[in-house]
């Protein structure tokens, strides 16, 4: 597919009007900031969530600053029967644009991991991503459109200690994504995956806090992680944000495949 964008304005090709973005994980943190960075850029919104409450105040915000089309779902990603229901009530108004951002990261002790816990952090941060994007391709395998997964900097320096099967969960992520890349580009998509590090989301506010009272060994490692940033500061989710809406538009027309690391150089360094 050939994509004639020469003589496009820039802002133009920013401009989501017309397309619908569906976001996971998007009551909060990385989800939360690019869904405002997408209303911002008139996109017609399909929000998903288990966080209901938070939903329904990102709804409220969106529409009375932004004037656009905000839905929103309850969506258990851990199982496959509600992803379907999602895709189902979906149908005939599927999303151009696809951000797999929900994950978790529950910290334990790797011989202390059981099944039940594995499958249930696998299940909301890797199959989740599957599944989703299966739907995607399958509902627009005739039209194309754009699939952006969030990965994670632990799946290729894993720092924290306790996170095994979070970087499990990201490096099948990132796996993943490449291998959608070469196989359905010649069909029209563009699928890449972001790995941000070190940002400072609610959820990693609260790790913290936690961790302040229950591990000091992991308040150790916490500073040691910021010690190592190039830049010498955490990130804003809104940083990642806005990677999210440049890859997902025509600016990065030819970028697919990628992989587009948002951690301050913690890689480089």
């Amino acid at each position: 597919m050939v994509l004639d964008l020469k003589g496009s304005k820039i802002l133009d090709m920013l401009n989501f009007k017309g397309k619908r973005a569906l976001i996971t994980g998007a009551a909060s943190g990385i989800g939360r900031a690019t869904s405002l960075r997408f209303a911002e850029l008139n996109a017609d919104l399909q929000l998903v969530d288990i966080n209901l409450e938070g939903l329904k105040e990102l709804k409220s915000e969106i529409e009375s600053k932004y004037g656009v089309n905000a839905e929103i779902f309850r969506v258990d990603l851990s199982k496959k029967a509600e992803i379907d229901g999602l895709w189902e009530k979906l149908r005939g108004r599927e999303p151009d644009i696809l951000v797999n951002n929900a994950g978790i990261y529950p910290f334990r002790d790797f011989l202390k991991i059981d099944e039940k816990f594995l499958r249930f952090v696998m299940d909301v941060n890797w199959t989740s991503v599957f599944w989703m994007s299966q739907h995607m391709i399958r509902s627009r395998i005739n039209k194309g459109g754009v699939i952006i997964n969030v990965g994670s900097v632990e799946a290729f320096l894993p720092f924290e200690e306790d996170l095994s099967h979070y970087t499990l969960s990201k490096a099948a992520v990132i796996a993943f994504t490449r291998n959608l890349a070469k196989k359905y580009g010649k069909k029209g998509f563009r699928i890449n995956v972001i790995v941000p590090g070190g940002i400072m989301t609610k959820g990693f506010k609260d790790v913290a806090k936690n961790i302040l009272k229950l591990d000091l060994s992991l308040v150790k490692s916490g500073i040691e992680f910021k010690w190592r940033l190039p830049l010498g500061r955490f990130g804003d989710p809104d940083e990642v944000a806005r990677m999210i809406v440049v890859l997902a538009s025509d600016l990065a027309s030819y970028v697919h495949g990628a992989i587009i690391v948002v951690d301050g150089g913690f890689l480089s360094a």
